[in-house]
């Protein structure tokens, strides 16, 4: 029988010496969570996929703790905001994925800022996706290692180091190594959890927090040969006929994507394994939590366990993701827990774990779960809505919105002006799959429950981070000199690698005279001339017909001031925007 340890333990100035936990002598546990990019519900055999190879983490699900309704936001950078901060993200000021939507407010305390504040070293490898600039960096907000590519993914415009790699982007990439850009060899997936075994290795006398976000399966979908090999003629929509469960229709594009997602799984389940051996290796595998989770649904079709919808949805298929947590001295494991939970509670219930205290100048929307992990029952669970919602830049009324409360789940795809009886009712112990709406037999429920999806509404879209912009910092000396890149760009919606677009960069400026590069996507091939708008005065230069992808002005000034800076290029009526922009202070005499 397991004996739970009593939460005294883990108070920070309490933790006593403890004989028998090998390498590492402290009561309170290390932490590593695990979390995988676009990998759905469905991309694991433990959850019933017999096509997909993980007999790491099929026997690590079964070796913990596993929350079987778990929630998390229909995409990537809203779900890495709440984990980090137990708060929905719009309070945090994330709204999306790009346009200048995933950069989260250095005033929020993170989960590492917290954990470091009682002693844990702290490192990230892989996808930060929360702000590629000071003050945003995961540097700036707890982490004292971090490895990481910039914005949304790899090969994405964003992250301009890799991105004219191409369909070798995932491959000898050039990362960002506490914030200076360093070379590497090998497959992403594989460098990053490398570079985490180091730190593992580095920091096992004491306690740690490690963040390993894989950055696969997401697109592009690269991945080394040997795996590609174990499925590569694979029909990923075979033997689910008998199944019961709905099945999404497969194109050919979708089953070779599948393929290759698998693939992606496949390795990244080595490397987990090689994770979870360092541990053994160290002797420090029983008082350490290994959290695996994912951030959303699958971004293609494919099975997802009979749930309905994909990454960017509401529906079950986008926000119900695998999180498994082991921490073998003190939590038994090989059992589940149906209570709905979510990314919000990560932090709360780390905290519990870890004898760290909760901020108390901020709304937590997240509840610790760590008496259901002791196997105790806990209150409020049940009854307390869960807001669910995506659309680009913020909430549409009423566009892919839900509120789930209890069996119950109110999902909106319809007009801001909708009566309750416009939405969808579902009754998820009944219903799991959501294919039966039941609105129109409960509207009184229905009307009660869009009731709360507007207050909530209301209160999250008028929370001070979301309201004012967060502006990268030029000048300071914590960077210098600041790449301005894509993915953090405003101004047109869906600003991606198009020439002849409105964009710009929410910025704070010191004052001082500064080298400026631009940087553009191909050649410019005719005159023309470089502009640099500014709120009080226009920056500009001619230039000849030279074929050149890149222009620096040199010298400019600019004062300190908060401004919107929008570059372009104009030449024979053509307006060009940057790929990114380079801004150097010149220091020194």
């Amino acid at each position: 029988m397991i004996y739970f340890r009593v939460l005294a333990a883990c108070v920070l100035g309490l933790a006593g010496q403890t004989e028998g936990l090998g390498f590492q002598k402290t009561e309170r546990p290390n932490v590593i969570l695990i979390i995988t990019d676009d990998q759905g519900y469905g991309d694991l055999g433990l959850h019933g996929n017999s096509h997909v190879q993980t007999p790491v983490l099929d026997k690590l699900g079964r070796e913990s703790v596993r929350l079987t309704n778990f929630y998390v936001s229909p995409v990537c950078a809203p779900t890495r905001s709440s984990l980090m901060t137990g708060r929905y993200s719009l309070r945090t000021g994330v709204r999306d994925t790009y346009n200048g939507g995933a950069i989260m407010a250095t005033e929020e305390l993170t989960l590492a800022e917290m954990l470091q504040s009682t002693g844990y070293r702290t490192g990230i490898f892989g996808k930060w996706h929360l702000g590629d600039n000071y003050p945003f960096r995961p540097g700036d907000q707890g982490f004292e290692e971090s490895l990481i590519h910039l914005s949304g993914g790899m090969g994405q415009p964003g992250d301009f180091t890799t991105y004219f790699q191409g369909d070798r982007s995932y491959f000898d990439p050039v990362l960002w190594y506490n914030g200076e850009q360093k070379a590497f060899q090998g497959y992403c997936s594989d460098i990053f959890t490398t570079e985490a075994l180091t730190f593992i290795e580095k920091k096992a006398a004491e306690p740690f927090f490690l963040y390993l976000s894989f950055n696969a399966p997401h697109t592009p979908l690269q991945v080394p040969d040997k795996y590609y090999e174990r499925y590569k003629d694979l029909d990923p929509s075979a033997g689910f006929d008998e199944d019961g469960r709905p099945f999404p229709e497969m194109s050919e594009r979708d089953k070779e994507a599948a393929r290759k997602v698998y693939a992606m799984v496949s390795n990244i389940d080595d490397n987990v394994g090689r994770v979870l051996n360092k541990l053994e290796e160290l002797d420090i595998a029983e008082n350490t939590v290994v959290i695996f989770m994912t951030d959303n649904g699958p971004q293609q079709a494919r099975y997802v366990g009979g749930m309905r919808g994909r990454k960017g949805s509401v529906f079950r298929g986008g926000v119900r993701v695998p999180f498994f947590l082991r921490l073998p001295d003190r939590l038994e494991g090989n059992r589940d827990i149906s209570t709905s939970l979510a990314h919000i509670d990560v932090l709360p219930t780390l905290a519990d774990l870890c004898g760290a205290s909760l901020p108390t100048d901020r709304q937590i929307d997240g509840k610790s779960f760590y008496p259901l992990l002791q196997g105790r029952d806990a209150a409020g669970f049940d009854e307390r809505p869960l807001f669910f919602y995506w659309t680009r830049r913020y909430p549409e009324l009423y566009t892919n919105v839900a509120l789930q409360k209890g069996k119950y789940k109110l999902v909106g795809n319809t007009n801001f002006d909708a009566e309750p009886g416009d939405f969808d009712l579902f009754d998820l112990k009944e219903d799991p799959y959501e294919m039966n709406s039941i609105v129109d037999a409960n509207k009184p429920l229905a009307s009660a429950l869009k009731s709360e999806m507007d207050e909530m509404i209301a209160d999250l879209t008028q929370s001070p981070h979301l309201n004012q912009p967060q502006r990268v910092i030029i000048g300071s000396e914590e960077e210098n000199p600041v790449y301005l890149n894509r993915n953090d760009a405003g101004g047109e919606r869906g600003i991606w690698t198009q020439e002849e677009v409105f964009g710009m960069w929410k910025v704070k400026t010191l004052e001082g005279r500064y080298n400026i590069r631009f940087k553009f996507i191909k050649p410019l091939e005719t005159k023309g001339k470089m502009v640099l708008e500014t709120n009080s005065v226009i920056i500009q230069e001619q230039f000849e017909a030279v074929p050149t992808d890149e222009i620096t002005l040199e010298n400019v000034y600019l004062p300190e001031m908060e401004v919107d800076l929008i570059p372009h290029y104009v030449t024979e009526g053509r307006s060009i925007f940057p790929l990114w922009v380079e801004l150097e202070k010149i220091t020194g005499p």
